[in-house]
């Protein structure tokens, strides 16, 4: 197979989609690999090391669209790239299509072959997730400590306290990978950290591994009391392929105190708060109802770095099994990749994206009528 590593041209978003060592595996197991000149340069991948393990470099953004079977990115395709989709074309990156309708239809109008990372689960964990997740988590905290500087327009608070001062309060909604990271990081600086959950076995959990922070039944009367008090909210709720709820509308967020601070995790997917809109690296926050917002719609990109790094090492194996057996032959291989797919020749092949789209399902390899992908 021919796979194709173009590079990312979303505002600051310098991952890129393999590191080298991985692109050395591919050809070891007799594949070709173009790269676009610089797509690694963000994460600190000059060409010349994608050259030595045996990369063709390319010049042109189109051109590597073009020549590959399979191009694997980071993000999902801009709009001024649906034009380069085509029939035949097996897409591997991050798509979180429950909230972009018109990427679903530019996928279905393209009858491209489009697998997203963040679906693919494996005993109920979304691993190709996860890892920037746990980034994400981790980061929240660090962006949201900063802009509760007076500076930065936020209330003077520093979140660990000092002697003779409280700590400042952490609400993280969502006790999943990104919330577990957000109250870890929080916990480690010192501050007051309550996590909000409506599974109560997780809870349980949370409460024997994570000593020092409050577990507490997420529901709207919870979180309108709690609200007048927080310093810094974390939004980190995961419907997994679907978009997210809206947990907390305009009315609630007039709660929270002039200052305060918002880092919608969830945004991906549609964010979890009412006034949540997407946000860049370039003009991070925003304010509304007095509290900054902090909606950065690819957080991980700021340490790309590490974020590449942990992102191949999830992704690699998934992309030698789709570059080995090709579709349908790497669902037959491992049947957790079948749940990466969201579109192939014009279906929608994910519940959750035709619902949220009000477009009609089709369920793969159950009768569907979908022909197998010719490679």
């Amino acid at each position: 197979m021919i796979v194709g590593i173009p590079k990312e041209i979303k505002a600051q978003e310098n991952r890129v989609g393999l590191l080298p060592s991985a692109i050395y595996q591919l050809i070891k197991r007799g594949h070709q690999v173009l790269v676009e000149k610089g797509a690694g340069v963000g994460s600190g991948y000059p060409d010349e090391e994608y050259a030595r393990a045996g990369a063709e470099l390319i010049d042109k953004h189109a051109e590597v669209f073009e020549r590959a079977t399979m191009i694997v990115k980071v993000k999902e395709p801009l709009p001024e790239e649906y034009g380069l989709l085509r029939e035949g074309l097996i897409l591997f990156t991050y798509l979180h299509l429950a909230a972009n309708k018109p990427l679903t239809e530019a996928l279905a109008k393209s009858r491209v072959t489009a697998i997203a990372y963040e679906t693919v689960e494996v005993n109920r964990r979304l691993p190709l997730l996860e890892p920037m997740s746990e980034i994400a988590g981790r980061m929240s905290i660090i962006v949201g400590g900063y802009c509760l500087a007076k500076h930065q327009g936020g209330k003077g608070v520093l979140l660990g306290g000092v002697p003779g001062v409280l700590p400042g309060k952490v609400i993280v909604i969502g006790g999943g990978t990104a919330g577990v990271n957000a109250a870890r990081m929080a916990t480690g600086l010192g501050a007051d950290v309550t996590i909000m959950e409506v599974d109560v076995e997780r809870m349980r959990f949370l409460d024997i591994t994570m000593h020092a922070a409050h577990t507490l039944y997420s529901s709207p009367a919870h979180v309108t009391e709690l609200l007048p008090t927080v310093d810094l909210l974390i939004g980190a709720v995961l419907v997994p392929g679907a978009k997210a709820p809206k947990l907390i509308n305009r009315e609630m967020l007039r709660l929270m105190k002039p200052g305060s601070v918002l880092v919608d995790i969830a945004i991906d997917q549609g964010g979890c708060v009412e006034t949540s809109k997407p946000t860049t690296h370039e003009h991070p926050t925003f304010v509304e109802e007095g509290v900054i917002h902090y909606c950065v719609a690819n957080m991980p990109a700021a340490y790309a770095r590490t974020a590449t790094q942990a992102l191949t090492n999830v992704t690699s194996r998934y992309v030698e099994i789709l570059a080995d057996h090709g579709v349908p032959g790497a669902f037959q291989h491992d049947p957790h990749l079948l749940g990466g797919l969201n579109l192939i020749d014009g279906h929608v092949t994910l519940k959750a994206v035709a619902d949220a789209h009000g477009l009609p399902f089709t369920e793969y390899g159950k009768g569907s009528g979908i022909p197998p992908l010719r490679l």
